[in-house]
């Protein structure tokens, strides 16, 4: 109230002086140009000028409530096309979901250009697109997604890896996570995807690298994680072992590289000594496996590695044989261990003790391997009728349905 009055106040005083200079002199203008001559008193010119800002004011005023009319009655308006997107947006991720890509695609990308936050319509368009196998325009819908929307460069990144992915562009996708990983190297799925993508293409070697970082980042639970890591250290050693070398190479060196990096609480673990044996046996350093096999089975005593060790060749094969019988007294019905016995009489060439074993291994357990080796013990000694049977056994055995095992490791014999 106070103000409104101060106002009035002043408005009444402005007006008071404005009358008084009036009176004081009428003032005089005079503009002159060429032949164009304008005169009047200085109050008329002033008038004038009020006039004319009055009347741009005006001008402008209407232009705007045009202009604001405009976008209620044009049907290409501002809220038409909002109302557009809109729609397009509701079908796109409809047919997305339906899998009708290429109507997804064309709704989609309709929505994104319209929308002012594109991000989701982009994304749902470059997957479309990849269906339809329009690779290159799928990566373009990408790139727009991130020129339009660059803070979120991680979910578009994330999404063209699951794309590359898809389309088996292996190398690409694991150059794609990569980048990603040297900008946000905790992202938890980024690691996640790697992980599942070295998987998928065998690359045991990076995936034992990335095992620290995904234990550290928790992107598993920990006894999948602890699963996969022997896992994966169990076939980058097959896999080591598998790898063709130079001839001037020492055979044994990518294996060895490979044990010696593995964790230390692992190289304890039967499974992982297990895979480093057979490597050495395959590899001939027979010798070494059964030192390596020895120092395991006197930590643990373990049936992986007692088939492996009936099969591997000592610098000494009857002290092999002792040791392996020392065993016996403790599992005396193991047909895996009756087996390796076998297996050790033979090359001790002690052949009735082989063949007791073998008979024993078999009266407990019938399997294709002790049929095979009691038949050739056979073969050797004369009874071929018998070696006959036996071999038609292991046959029929070996066609048999194979049961599942708790400890599905092979052990491939050289």
């Amino acid at each position: 109230m106070k103000r409104t009055v101060l106002v009035s106040v002043l408005i009444l005083l402005g007006l008071g002086f404005l009358g008084w200079a009036i009176a004081q002199s009428t003032g005089y203008v005079l503009i002159t140009y060429g032949r164009f001559r304008y005169e009047s008193s200085f109050w008329v010119f002033l008038a004038f000028i009020l006039c004319l800002w009055l009347l741009a004011v005006l001008l402008r005023t209407v232009l705007v409530g045009l202009h604001a009319s405009g976008v209620w009655i044009n049907p290409w308006s501002r809220r038409r096309r909002a109302q557009r997107a809109e729609r397009a947006a509701r079908l796109g991720a409809r047919e997305l979901a339906e899998g009708q890509w290429s109507a997804a695609l064309d709704h989609l990308r309709l929505a994104a250009e319209h929308d002012r936050e594109p991000l989701v319509h982009y994304l749902g368009a470059a997957r479309a697109a990849s269906e339809l196998g329009r690779h290159d325009e799928s990566d373009e819908l990408l790139r727009k997604a991130e020129a339009r929307e660059p803070q979120s460069a991680v979910v578009i990144a994330l999404t063209q890896a699951q794309l590359q992915i898809d389309r088996n562009q292996y190398d690409a996708a694991r150059a794609t996570l990569l980048r990603l990983l040297e900008q946000y190297p905790r992202h938890g799925y980024a690691l996640t995807l790697l992980q599942q993508l070295y998987v998928q293409l065998e690359d045991w070697t990076a995936l034992c690298a990335l095992l620290p970082e995904l234990r550290k980042q928790r992107v598993l639970p920990a006894e999948r994680l602890d699963a996969l890591e022997r896992l994966a250290w169990i076939a980058a050693l097959e896999q080591a072992a598998d790898q063709p070398v130079a001839p001037e190479a020492d055979p044994i060196a990518r294996l060895d590289e490979r044990w010696q990096a593995a964790p230390s609480g692992l190289r304890n673990d039967p499974a992982l000594v297990a895979a480093y044996a057979q490597g050495l046996h395959r590899r001939g350093a027979s010798a070494r496996a059964e030192e390596l096999l020895s120092a395991a089975l006197k930590r643990q005593y373990d049936e992986r590695l007692v088939e492996l060790y009936g099969m591997v060749e000592g610098r000494d094969p009857a002290r092999q044989l002792a040791l392996a019988e020392g065993w016996l007294k403790a599992r005396p019905e193991s047909p895996v261990l009756l087996l390796a016995l076998g297996r050790l009489s033979m090359r001790n060439q002690l052949w009735g003790k082989a063949r007791d074993y073998l008979e024993a291994s078999l009266r407990f357990e019938q399997k294709p391997q002790t049929c095979a080796e009691l038949a050739t013990l056979l073969a050797q000694l004369g009874e071929s009728e018998r070696s006959n049977r036996l071999y038609q056994e292991g046959f029929g055995l070996l066609a048999a349905p194979t049961p599942v095992q708790s400890h599905p490791v092979p052990l491939r014999q050289a």
